[in-house]
């Protein structure tokens, strides 16, 4: 397979997953704005959602798929398929447990990441009664991170790429349909969560069938395979989701600020995600896999190659979604979520941590490249000691933020530290000789930077004032704002273009 044709699939996936969380976003913005309601539902979410992001799709992803393909290489389907159900046995033993205890013990996670809420009653309680309908959802995302990890190590790329559309579907039917037959009735977002991943993983079961992968109730606990999985995944929490939990802790700091604060974080944190989702999470899903291979049939030049690829790609397509969160960022939020509840006010305040956001949107991307060249590798140590520095770092910058700039320097720490994080990776790569670049590295950054520069200026220019954007109606927002897009992306891939730089260039086979 075509590594640039699997990233297409994938990114357009996501694009769509993306589209559709953005119309629930906006639906959500609409229906309920930025206050009480959408702080609790927030909060609510963002604890499974985070473990999730920490367990499932961080360091369970990390752990499992090297394993399992180098059982898949070296000892062939039977022994993959047995290794694959005693690793979702035990998972969905260890999944009832944790769903059970987060569901009895909601008010002390809520307390625990929001302390601020416990000063008011009526808003602390709605949290908890989110969470513990929401909180399950980690127990179906981790048995679906199971079965994407098994489709991607057989390269079957897009239903794990589809199946987030399936959440935001359930998330809008609860926002549009049933929000009125539920009181409170953000309480209908919560169960359309729980739907949402039991979706989800509906959808893997036939993909799996089909494959001859369905995992068969049995459990060993001496498995060596199982016990390897488990010894790389404890450290892999925090060596990979370092970002997500300074989210977290983000959370903690913004719910002693003003109302709304919570709210103003999560809709610039949803506008990030787009590029980080399209090309981050895509390029980790892709590569990881090929690099596995490539360890396990001991060809380190090839590891390097591919390693180098993805950072070129990283770099090609992250540089201008930055430049365009910054440069558009009025027009995006106002396009999407200026309607309803949400004023004018929550747009600008949305726009201050989505600037502060977009500075750190590279590292974010690149961190996604570069973690996986260690785990491919069965190295745990290395990117668990960088992420205890990073993470560390991060809060002594929101301290540091906090005052000056309020909810923006929470977001603005949260990128500096994914910078920080991928230099480090980065350099460490380089030093132990896993890395090492391929020529022509000057030449490619001056002529991708003189592409950015020719883009942020003509969209500077063109974006208008933030009153016109203001005053429109929601037609000649969306209107005007594709054109922004279209125009800014025919400036940058034509300058490319003039200077020599093709995608065709970047064709690579899978491994």
């Amino acid at each position: 397979m075509n590594l640039l044709k699997a990233l297409a699939t994938v990114s357009s996936f996501t694009l769509l997953s993306r589209i559709t969380g953005f119309i629930r976003d906006l639906l959500i913005a609409r229906t309920f704005g930025a206050g009480m309601l959408t702080d609790a539902f927030f909060v609510a979410f963002k604890l499974p959602n985070l473990l999730r992001r920490l367990f499932a799709e961080g360091a369970f992803s990390q752990a499992f798929v090297p394993i399992l393909a180098e059982y898949k290489n070296k000892n062939g389907e039977d022994a993959s398929r047995q290794l694959i159900s005693r690793v979702a046995s035990l998972l969905t033993l260890v999944l009832l447990v944790v769903a059970a205890l987060g569901v009895l013990g909601a008010p002390l996670l809520v307390y625990i990441s929001a302390p601020g809420f416990a000063d008011e009653p009526a808003k602390f309680d709605l949290t908890v009664l989110l969470t513990r309908v929401t909180f399950p959802y980690i127990a179906f995302m981790s048995l679906v991170a199971l079965s994407a990890g098994v489709l991607n190590t057989w390269s079957r790329f897009s239903i794990p790429a589809f199946t987030p559309v399936l959440l935001n579907v359930a998330m809008i039917l609860g926002a549009t349909v049933l929000a009125n037959h539920f009181d409170p009735p953000v309480l209908a977002l919560a169960w359309g969560v729980l739907l949402g991943g039991a979706l989800q993983l509906a959808l893997q079961v036939p993909a799996l069938m089909r494959l001859g992968m369905l995992p068969r109730p049995t459990l060993n606990f001496s498995d060596p395979g199982v016990r390897r999985i488990l010894i790389l995944m404890g450290p892999a929490t925090l060596g990979v989701s370092v970002a997500q939990i300074s989210l977290l802790i983000n959370t903690i700091f913004a719910s002693f600020l003003g109302t709304g604060s919570v709210s103003w974080l999560y809709y610039a944190d949803r506008l990030m995600e787009f590029p980080a989702g399209m090309l981050g999470v895509a390029l980790g899903t892709i590569l990881l896999p090929s690099l596995a291979k490539h360890y396990a049939d001991e060809s380190p030049e090839e590891y390097s190659r591919l390693l180098d690829w993805g950072l070129r790609l990283t770099v090609l397509l992250a540089l201008p979604a930055a430049a365009a969160l910054a440069v558009l960022a009025v027009p995006l939020i106002s396009t999407l979520f200026l309607y309803g509840e949400f004023t004018a006010n929550d747009m600008w305040m949305t726009r201050q941590a989505l600037i502060a956001y977009s500075v750190g949107l590279l590292g974010l991307i690149l961190v996604k490249v570069l973690a996986p060249g260690f785990y491919a590798r069965q190295n745990i140590r290395t990117p668990v000691k960088v992420g205890i520095f990073t993470l560390l770092a991060t809060q002594m910058m929101n301290l540091a933020f906090i005052h000056p700039f309020e909810h923006a320097g929470l977001a603005l720490a949260i990128g500096l530290g994914a910078c920080m994080n991928a230099a480090i990776l980065f350099h460490l790569l380089r030093k132990h000789g896993i890395y090492s670049p391929q020529p022509g590295w000057g030449k490619f950054f001056f002529k991708v930077l003189l592409a950015l520069a020719c883009m942020a200026f003509v969209l500077y220019f063109a974006e208008g004032s933030a009153r016109d954007w203001i005053d429109a109606g929601f037609s000649e927002r969306a209107l005007w704002l594709a054109g922004l897009v279209l125009l800014g992306a025919g400036v940058y891939f034509a300058v490319l273009w003039i200077t020599g730089i093709r995608l065709d260039q970047f064709k690579r086979r899978a491994a």
